[in-house]
């Protein structure tokens, strides 16, 4: 049988069919997943002591930004000793004078430009409440752990800095002045740092994680609906004139 010999494919024919190929449409890569978001993501929080920690994207969680902040050794696991020396840290930010004492102009300026979200949503006069606790007390005031009286309206069930923490305390930093002067020293914040330690360990280990307060960190509160649209007429039907 004779051999057939292979016609050597012409120079341009083969340049043509490469040029045909680079031409053709490369498949995309398949995008990456998004990242997972989470409900906790994006959302004002306010610490135990009162500091705001706004989110800077949707899906930043800003209980963890202060957790990471106040875990000094970064051992994943926050002590009542860092617990208290975050609060130190704070306390001098809020001490504007360096007197030692948050007084009451040092407070004005927390509620007005360090956490001016506590004042939404709030029916309390909290500078008033300092000059009557003891009348307020007999007015339907309610004492919270870490010192302090608030009078709370009875259609609401979080007000103030309650509506973004851990704990309901619509006034954190006035809430730890236990005595009553219209003040607040040092040692009272820390004792308030220690009291609401405790009352955040619910299963008592002797430490916090973000797990854990992640647990009981409220859920965000629903989008109100928006009033809907009547497509049929309710107005009530006119007299038969017949009867």
């Amino acid at each position: 049988m004779p051999l057939v010999r292979k016609m050597p494919v012409p120079l341009a024919t083969l340049l043509i069919v490469l040029s045909s190929a680079a031409a053709q449409p490369q498949a995309a890569a398949p995008a990456a997943p998004p990242p997972p978001s989470s409900h906790r993501g994006g959302r004002l929080f306010m610490s135990p002591m009162g500091e705001p920690f706004r989110p800077s994207s949707r899906e930043d969680n800003t209980l963890a930004d202060w957790f990471n902040q106040a875990d000094a050794n970064h051992d994943g696991r926050l002590t009542l000793e860092e617990m208290q020396k975050d609060a130190e840290r704070f306390f001098a930010k809020l001490d504007e004078g360096h007197d030692g004492e948050i007084d009451p102009d040092d407070i004005t300026r927390y509620e007005n430009v360090i956490a001016p979200e506590i004042q939404s949503g709030s029916s309390f006069g909290l500078m008033a409440q300092m000059d009557e606790a003891g009348a307020a007390q007999g007015e339907g005031g309610r004492h919270h752990r870490g010192g302090g009286r608030f009078l709370r309206s009875t259609n609401d069930q979080h007000q103030g800095a309650g509506q973004f923490g851990l704990l309901d305390l619509p006034e954190p930093v006035v809430s730890a002045d236990t005595n009553f002067n219209r003040g607040v020293s040092l040692p009272e914040f820390k004792q308030a740092a220690a009291q609401r330690f405790i009352a955040l360990d619910i299963d008592h280990h002797g430490y916090l994680t973000i797990a854990g307060l992640d647990s009981i960190r409220p859920a965000p509160p629903a989008a109100p609906k928006k009033p809907g649209r009547k497509d049929t007429d309710e107005s009530p039907l006119p007299d038969d004139p017949g009867d």
